[in-house]
């Protein structure tokens, strides 16, 4: 019975912060008594819920976050930038530990925390009508949780993985990235095909409630994502799969997919990115900001989210005291280059830059989008109107590529709202910068990407960023040649191995890791980034 009481140290704090009463009535029985739970007894939707707030990040305090989404998404796609010298992304160094981390070790990150929880619940639900509902959403966050794992890392355990108490294998193979798209295209077609609306209520679902409506709506967007991936080196499915899901993405902003983080439950529970960019373990709320790349594209274009998304002299000291009367001006709006340190080497000392005034006058991100209750984006209708503009534009499907580029950026700018009220920006507001940055045919595939570029950078998804960025080529950015760079200058294109799978699972890490195109390195791809 041990794997039914395995969720409880994590699954129920989860439980107990966001489910509605009606998921929680047994929560001091279970929580004081778990033994006597099994099989027979124990209630699928509490292990859901971990799947779904640990794909937010660890809750080790967000050890994966910290590593993969920040110190290396974030400012190798030049949305963030810092002078923290453990922070390698933007130098293009590479530290093991970190682009290890979203895979993660024994105790915390994706294998041990997403993949275990979440092949659990389609495991335990499989062929039980009474969990028809809870097996189809456990079916699209699986494939949700490996379409991120086998982008940032290529071939990886997916067949096998997380199964070891099913099928007693230990030592997972290594599937190949094509095989590992076909199937999670499979399945995600099959399982929001199967979703219904007289089936059970979804009770552990954090994201939408057991919306039933809004997880079809989800399904077909991360369908059409997915299939989106593979433009360059599987057309023809990726075309066949956005035909199937035309009419059937997300509508409007309120069917963003994200989870409200709750500050009573310490790590577990608080906004992982809030925990990062707040300072907890470390000066990061000092020295990261936003980049000069994306702060002069937004003032370039006279972007209206400029004055929700940056603000100014929020800290004045290295302490962690903000300033309540930080700037929130455009015009006063800098962005740090990246590339820049605090060493003693004038050419890469952020203090010789001609753009340096003082550190607090770079701009941070609006404290109301990083607070510890803040939410954590997973899949937004303006991506989805994106991607479907670009469809439009590539293959003359799914109607009107400039209507659809128009919802997406329009949604991509009055979302902001749902992190926080503040943020708020009008739809006269939205329209009036579309009026005057118009969709152009001849430019469209740069114009669409950047847009998704600038979005995901304000969700904070800096994974999807660089996934999209690797996938579309846009924008062009310019590389930093940091003194000692693991990439001879280039961006890097993937994350390694962790080297620990040498010793856990030599065998099939030796054979995918010679199999890497490029090599097993940051400078390596994956097998959709020709």
């Amino acid at each position: 019975m041990k794997r039914y009481i395995k969720p409880v140290f994590v699954s129920l704090i989860a439980a107990a912060l966001f489910l509605e009463s009606s998921c929680t009535k047994d929560f001091e029985k279970i929580n004081t008594d778990p033994i006597s739970y099994g099989k027979d007894n124990w209630d699928p939707n509490y292990t859901l819920s971990s799947a779904q707030l640990f794909y937010t990040g660890s809750f080790d305090f967000a050890y994966d976050t910290w590593r993969g989404n920040l110190i290396y998404s974030s400012t190798m796609m030049q949305g963030l930038s810092t002078v923290v010298s453990y922070w390698a992304g933007d130098k293009y160094m590479l530290n093991e530990s970190y682009t290890a981390a979203y895979w993660g070790t024994g105790t915390v990150g994706a294998y041990i925390e997403q993949v275990r929880n979440i092949a659990d619940v389609v495991e335990f639900t499989r062929d039980q009508p009474k969990y028809v509902n809870l097996h189809n959403v456990a079916r699209i966050w699986k494939a949700l949780i490996f379409a991120r794992l086998t982008d940032l890392y290529g071939d990886v355990p997916y067949s096998e993985a997380g199964l070891g108490f099913y099928t007693k294998i230990y030592k997972p193979k290594y599937d190949k990235q094509q095989d590992i798209y076909s199937d999670l295209l499979k399945e995600l077609e099959q399982a929001t095909a199967a979703l219904k609306d007289d089936g059970d209520k979804v009770t552990g679902d954090v994201v939408y409630k057991g919306d039933i409506a809004k997880w079809r709506k989800f399904g077909h967007s991360l369908l059409l994502r997915t299939a989106m991936r593979l433009v360059k080196v599987d057309e023809a499915k990726a075309k066949e799969y956005v035909q199937k899901v035309v009419g059937k993405t997300m509508n409007t902003n309120a069917d963003n997919a994200f989870i409200l983080h709750d500050e009573s439950g310490s790590r577990v529970t608080q906004n992982r990115n809030s925990q990062v960019l707040l300072g907890d373990g470390g000066q990061e709320n000092y020295y990261v900001k936003w980049s000069k790349t994306f702060i002069d594209y937004l003032k370039s274009t006279n972007d209206p989210r400029l004055q929700k998304v940056a603000v100014t002299k929020l800290y004045l000291t290295e302490g962690k005291d903000q300033n309540s009367g930080y700037i929130t001006d455009p015009a006063k709006q800098k962005g740090m280059p990246n590339g820049k340190d605090l060493g003693s080497n004038a050419q890469y000392n952020i203090s010789s830059d001609p753009s340096y005034t003082t550190f607090a006058d770079y701009s941070s991100p609006n404290p109301n989008m990083i607070k510890r209750t803040s939410a954590t984006f997973i899949l937004t209708y303006g991506e989805s109107e994106l991607l479907l503009a670009e469809a439009a534009q590539r293959w003359g499907i799914a109607g009107s590529a400039a209507d659809h580029y128009k919802n997406g950026v329009k949604a991509s700018i009055t979302y902001l709202n749902q992190y926080d009220g503040s943020l708020a920006i009008s739809d006269g507001d939205a329209e009036t910068y579309l009026a005057a940055h118009p969709f152009d045919a001849a430019n469209a595939l740069k114009q669409i990407n950047t847009q998704y570029w600038a979005h995901t950078i304000t969700m904070l998804d800096f994974y999807e960023t660089w996934s999209n960025w690797r996938r579309s080529g846009y924008p062009v950015l310019s590389p930093v040649n940091y003194p000692g760079n693991a990439t001879s200058g280039t961006i890097p294109r993937r994350f390694p191995y962790p080297s620990t799978e040498a010793a856990i699972n030599g065998e099939n890490y030796r054979a995918a890791s010679a199999a890497v195109p490029g090599g097993d390195k940051l400078s390596g791809r994956v097998w959709w980034d020709k």
